[in-house]
């Protein structure tokens, strides 16, 4: 694995392993995401947007932790004021990583607590280890999810389901989260980095503009009713239909079935 030549700030960077970018929180022991590592996480995100090698995103916190949230002592320091001034900026870091327009799987080890659960929330899927701990504590201390928490969660489990865990806070394990859908895949530690390669790696030759289609018409189409989705949907549909990856698809599956296609993300 090689670094991508890039801003590197303390707190989150960017490694490429072949077409895959690896997006990694940096801020040992609990990778606890102060301001510094937000504005990290959010220059990382929009580098792998941005950067056309990599084709699919694992974010990672190493073999320990995922994330433990926010820098509570850092917070606690804060006035109204300062967050009001903030806010912002710690919802657009996350937004950031929801918008990288490939996919973008979270392979988790430890805890991922608060902002560590939001920041997972914005991936596609989502794969931890058999002795992670997921949850939105934020109740405990008398405040709420800031970083989207209560609008991605709802969205993934359904409101009741995300209501309770927002509102008692409490932490649940990893066949926990897997039975409510906030996790996809549960596998030893040691297992998750290289399950979420092996998940990521899968789209490393795929029409890239295709999955961004996709993945902007699902994401978008939740967002509003029915047939505004059916409206996005029909326009990412129609626009692929300029697109060279498009015709050789099509060219492919008629000369030599499905699945045979090589595409160049044009």
């Amino acid at each position: 694995m090689t670094s991508a030549p890039a801003v590197q700030r303390p707190g989150a960077w960017l490694d490429l392993d072949g077409a895959v970018g690896v997006l990694r929180l940096d801020r040992p022991p609990l990778n606890v995401l102060d301001r510094a590592a937000q504005y990290a996480l959010r220059a990382a995100a929009e580098q792998a947007a941005a950067d056309e090698r990599v084709r699919a995103v694992v974010l990672y916190g190493g073999p320990g932790a995922f994330s433990a949230g926010a820098d509570i002592k850092e917070m606690a320091a804060m006035t109204h004021a300062d967050m009001v001034r903030h806010a912002a900026v710690l919802q657009g870091a996350f937004d950031a990583v929801a918008a990288i327009p490939k996919p973008v799987v979270a392979a988790i080890n430890g805890p991922a607590l608060g902002g560590g659960c939001e920041l997972a929330l914005t991936a596609d899927a989502r794969i931890c280890g058999s002795e992670a701990r997921l949850g939105l504590p934020e109740i405990l201390l008398g405040v709420i999810p800031g970083a989207g928490g209560t609008q991605r969660l709802p969205r993934l489990i359904g409101p009741a389901r995300a209501k309770e865990l927002i509102f008692t806070g409490r932490q649940v394990g990893a066949d926990e989260a897997l039975g409510l859908g906030l996790v996809d895949q549960v596998v030893p530690a040691e297992e998750v980095l290289p399950s979420a390669l092996r998940w990521a790696r899968r789209f490393e030759k795929g029409p890239a503009l295709a999955l961004h289609a996709a993945k902007t018409a699902v994401d978008q189409g939740l967002a509003g009713d029915l047939a505004a989705g059916l409206s996005v949907e029909r326009s990412v549909f129609a626009a692929l239909f300029a697109t060279e990856d498009r015709l050789t698809g099509m060219r492919s599956f008629a000369a030599d079935g499905p699945g045979r296609a090589t595409f160049d993300g044009r």
